[in-house]
């Protein structure tokens, strides 16, 4: 066939071939094929992110973390069987699902394998889908562990308080991937003798700053040899299992935050933080995923705010209204045991949460620990020296000198724990989730009134 010039154009099933390789051209851009849901926590951590992980991994193909490490803890409740994780996705549970840690997370390789023996055991011999780790994840060796409790020790003597860590290793080990003195897996399980004289020169290192430190190296690389052998068949390439994953044949990819938004190391309340990025940011960096293929966001909110270790805590309540809410709650933390400070729900705290990360709705949790009280306050707005904060401060010496106005709503006196629709709540429980939504501009998707999955309650 001839166009107005004279000069022929193809023509393939009644369509211009012009036309149909312009469509197929790399210029045009194409909406990526599948992308990854994201659940992160909201406040300061144990907030119940593992639950909510749990509910959504139930159809989702994989299950990602993507940082921090075994200082994070999660709990989930499956036929009255209580498992907890603090390496593992808690999808793990889901035998269809691959679980999969990315480079973001720092990896206590013993912590690791121990932690599968166990939950497997609690699951009478329930076979899990295998681990994939990637190349690029640094492990936390023993001696990370033992500087992070030097250097809590050293702060404590020279400040007089310290930072409240788990002293499970993970400052440490982030220092020496920032130093780029550190190691990481692909080490571990290519020449081991190569590695090996790489971990002799680290630990020579912090020996050299810390003259109480106390390392077996030896020991410790004769157990390393033998966790590489059973490492190596659980290692990929991250970067392309992502990237066949997120390209490929459609799929639910599931990426389960650890931590929380105000423990971020950039974002959170600093230096009261852990060492990695637990925003959605953190999602980019620690699974190699490009930004055009975060999906939804879900914020995990507890329905009042808890803190472990020290640092700024504007709503706390350090009287019986704390005291109720952590005995009620059961307000210990899964991987040290530390109580955990308890206070009123802070939404200038959850509003600067999500400014960060856009969360795409909210997960409420924890509602039903509240049903005994009479009448139940809300953080609205900070005040210093009677001027109110037009954001949420950066500055941790402001953050311990704010007043805080409250929104007092009235409680239900009455348990919400048999709930399984929005409709069977109180009234007023139903108008508390309200004024949140209200207050965040953003949509409470689901509601927890207990332990189990079925005490979670799906609004829309």
């Amino acid at each position: 066939m001839a166009n107005a010039n004279g000069a022929e154009t193809l023509v393939q099933n009644g369509e211009p071939a012009v036309k149909r390789a312009r469509e197929s051209s790399p210029r045009i851009p194409k909406e990526p094929q599948n992308k990854v849901t994201v659940v992160l926590g909201a406040q300061w951590g144990d907030e119940g992110k593992g639950k909510v992980v749990d509910l959504l991994a139930m159809d989702a193909d994989i299950v990602c973390r993507c940082q921090g490490g075994n200082n994070a803890g999660h709990t989930v409740v499956v036929d009255s069987v209580e498992y907890d994780f603090h390496l593992l996705p808690s999808g793990v549970l889901n035998k269809k699902a691959v679980s999969f840690i990315g480079n973001g997370v720092v990896i206590h390789i013993p912590g690791l394998f121990d932690e599968a023996e166990k939950n497997l055991k609690k699951g009478k011999g329930k076979k899990c889908h295998p681990i994939d780790c990637p190349l690029y994840s640094p492990p936390v060796f023993n001696f990370h562990q033992a500087v992070d409790g030097i250097q809590e020790q050293q702060r404590q003597q020279q400040e007089g308080k310290n930072l409240g860590t788990t002293k499970k290793g993970i400052g440490p080990a982030y220092s020496s991937k920032a130093a780029r003195n550190g190691l990481r897996i692909c080490d571990l399980v290519s020449n081991f003798k190569v590695f090996e004289n790489k971990f002799r020169m680290l630990a020579d290192h912090f020996l050299t700053m810390y003259s109480n430190l106390n390392i077996d190296i030896d020991s410790e690389l004769e157990q390393l040899k033998k966790y590489a052998d059973r490492l190596r068949p659980l290692v990929t390439d991250g970067v392309y299992f992502m990237h066949q994953a997120l390209t490929g044949p459609s799929k639910k990819i599931l990426v389960e935050g650890a931590n929380a938004a105000l423990l971020d190391i950039d974002f959170g309340t600093y230096p009261f933080v852990t060492s990695s990025n637990c925003t959605v940011g953190g999602v980019c960096t620690g699974l190699g995923v490009p930004p055009s293929y975060i999906g939804r966001v879900y914020g995990v909110v507890k329905a009042y705010t808890t803190r472990v270790g020290v640092g700024a805590f504007p709503t706390e309540q350090d009287n019986d209204i704390g005291e109720m809410l952590q005995s009620r709650g059961k307000e210990f933390g899964v991987t040290t045991g530390r109580r955990r400070r308890c206070g009123w729900l802070d939404l200038i705290l959850v509003r600067y949460a999500h400014m960060v990360n856009g969360f795409s709705a909210i997960a409420l949790t924890k509602l039903d620990i509240l049903d005994t009280l009479p009448e139940i306050k809300v953080g609205v707005a900070y005040n210093i020296d009677g001027k109110p904060l037009p954001s949420f401060p950066a500055n941790m010496d402001d953050l311990t000198r704010v007043s805080v106005d409250y929104k007092v709503l009235p409680g239900w006196c009455c348990s919400t724990e048999e709930a399984r629709r929005f409709e069977d709540l109180p009234s007023q429980a139903q108008n508390y989730i309200q004024f949140i939504e209200d207050f965040l501009q953003v949509p409470v998707k689901w509601v927890g009134v207990g332990k189990s999955r079925e005490s979670m309650i799906k609004l829309f």
